[in-house]
């Protein structure tokens, strides 16, 4: 039997973003990173990703942190291993279309800080969302000869997400100029045998490197990384065990043991790996007795499966019910959720999809009729401000929340007005708290949240100002 070729299997490592987003809300503060990452440089990750997402707004608005000094610190500690974020195409980092040159600028100031891959992908999965910033990923890499650009496909269930739906979708992405494929599993909905098939018939329709990022949310995680490896996807992610399963990742080491001695294996050190992990053990620790990690995201949750809700998605929706004092409406909501979905065209449930439909659900059963009050957010979807469902809306649901009113068929950024350049009228705007010029593109994402810092960081600045000028005056001993 003739011996198989070697392809090991390579890692990119969750920990510093996605598996303490999913698990402890994004609060994971750089003062924890900063000790461990010599030691996860030496790892031989593909990539450590460590920025975007959630982290951005979670630094700015809870952590009272500079999100672009994280991760020009983390650039710092690791300068022989990839650094990779995720982007939300036109929407950035934020929760709305931006014009062309806000996302190009912010790919620009991504790529200079320290970025190396930049996964984009796109709520609807209309890829005419993600065209600027692998434009701008790709002039900025003939530039400066670094930044790669990885489109996401966000990965859901419907009878429109054919094999024939997913390689169509590759091969757009393989022309529009992307440098690899993720599929983006972010519910936990990819089955260990629907990955192989997958996997295999992406393998068919693009050269492109296939990377796969799933959550251990329905318990499957580890197991369709198994078939999916065997099946040639390149590239899994995976997060430190203290910030692993649950919501989270499968676990780094444990799939490093799995495979251990197979042509996959990564050649990992698990003595290093064991050092990593004993290191964020007791934050870990910390983080359930304060309560920050509830035990509630660390089983498993098979309703993923059953109504396609991810696992963050789950818990927003708890509170919410919590506040109305209508938890006791909780399955009802969980049965809700897909008939609204399937309502607005089976969109994937992805930032900010999901937050979208979900509350949508949530006010169907509480209102005891449906669609009788609708958020701004689901008429905008309903108008095609998000771009294009895979299949239509109902109709009626349309006449009974927009009625009369246009529907656009462009993409976001046209379909809200955003075409004309607004990066100069923005940073006129907020030109008092300019310091640096990435503060111009805090303030484009996150305008309240970021003026709020921005008082918080001249008020630490007056402080150490006041502290020098007392010690200059004698008022210390030198």
């Amino acid at each position: 039997m003739a011996e198989q070729v070697k392809k090991p299997i390579g890692i990119t490592e969750t920990v510093l973003r996605d598996a303490h987003q999913s698990l402890i809300a994004t609060r994971m503060p750089t003062e924890i990173m900063l000790p461990i990452l010599g030691k996860m440089d030496k790892v031989g990750y593909h990539s450590l990703e460590c920025w975007g997402g959630a982290t951005f707004d979670a630094s700015l608005r809870f952590l009272k942190e500079d999100p672009w000094d994280r991760l020009r610190k983390i650039r710092e500690g690791a300068k022989n291993t990839k650094l990779q974020m995720l982007f939300r195409g036109q929407n950035i980092l934020g929760y709305r279309p931006y014009a062309d040159d806000v996302v190009y600028a912010f790919v620009e100031k991504s790529i200079a800080n320290g970025i190396d891959i930049i996964r984009i992908f796109d709520c609807l999965n209309d890829i005419r969302n993600l065209q600027a910033a692998v434009d701008a990923t790709n002039k900025i890499k003939k530039q400066e000869g670094r930044g790669e650009a990885q489109v996401a496909l966000s990965y859901t269930l419907g009878d429109a997400y054919t094999l024939e739906y997913w390689a169509d979708m590759a091969k757009k992405i393989e022309e529009m100029g992307a440098d690899s494929i993720c599929i983006k599993d972010m519910a936990g909905l990819l089955v260990p045998y629907k990955a192989e098939e997958l996997v295999k018939t992406l393998k068919e329709s693009t050269k492109l490197p296939i990377q796969l990022h799933t959550h251990y949310t329905s318990g499957v995680a580890s197991m369709t990384y198994l078939k999916a490896v065997e099946a040639g996807v390149d590239v899994i992610d995976c997060a430190m065990s203290p910030f692993a399963l649950g919501t989270s990742q499968p676990a780094t080491e444990v799939m490093v043991e799995t495979f251990r001695g197979t042509p996959y294996d990564t050649g990992f050190d698990q003595n290093l790996l064991a050092e990593i992990a004993d290191y964020f053990a007791p934050y870990k620790e910390e983080c359930l007795k304060s309560g920050l990690l509830n035990t509630k995201v660390l089983g498993v949750n098979i309703k993923t499966l059953l109504y396609q809700v991810p696992g963050g998605m789950l818990s927003n929706m708890v509170s919410q019910l919590k506040e109305q004092h209508a938890e006791d409406k909780y399955r009802e909501v969980l049965e809700e959720i897909p008939r609204v979905r399937k309502d607005c065209g089976e969109p994937p449930l992805v930032t900010p999809s999901s937050q979208i439909v979900g509350t949508q659900a949530i006010f169907n059963v509480l209102m005891g009729e449906r669609y009788k009050m609708a958020t701004g957010e689901f008429k905008d979807l309903l108008r095609g401000n998000y771009g294009q469902t895979v299949k239509p809306m109902s109709q009626e649901v349309i006449d009974k929340v927009i009625p009369g009113e246009a529907r656009s068929t462009a993409r976001s950024a046209e379909a809200t007005g955003h075409t004309e350049p607004e990066l100069a009228s923005i940073e006129a705007e907020m030109k008092e708290w300019k310091q640096q010029e990435e503060d111009v593109l805090s303030y484009a994402l996150f305008p309240q949240v970021a003026t709020e810092f921005f008082k918080y960081r001249q008020a630490q600045q007056d402080k150490v100002d006041m502290t020098q000028a007392d010690k200059a005056n004698g008022a210390y001993p030198v």
